[in-house]
């Protein structure tokens, strides 16, 4: 199951999750993807896109 938004193809990114120490870890930053049915059609598509669509 791939975590992208079937309209603007936006998806995770990578970056760091720092401590209280400033110590780096690895993280992932996901998007908000829900299930929308779009012209009949159901897409996953993030939040961003439908607060666009519905303008």
């Amino acid at each position: 199951m791939s975590k992208n938004c079937d309209v603007c193809g936006r998806g995770t990114v990578a970056g760091n999750s720092r401590s209280h120490s400033n110590i780096a870890s690895k993280r992932k930053f996901k998007i908000n993807l829900q299930s929308k049915k779009i012209d009949g059609e159901k897409m996953k598509v993030c939040t961003k896109c439908i607060k666009t669509l519905s303008k």
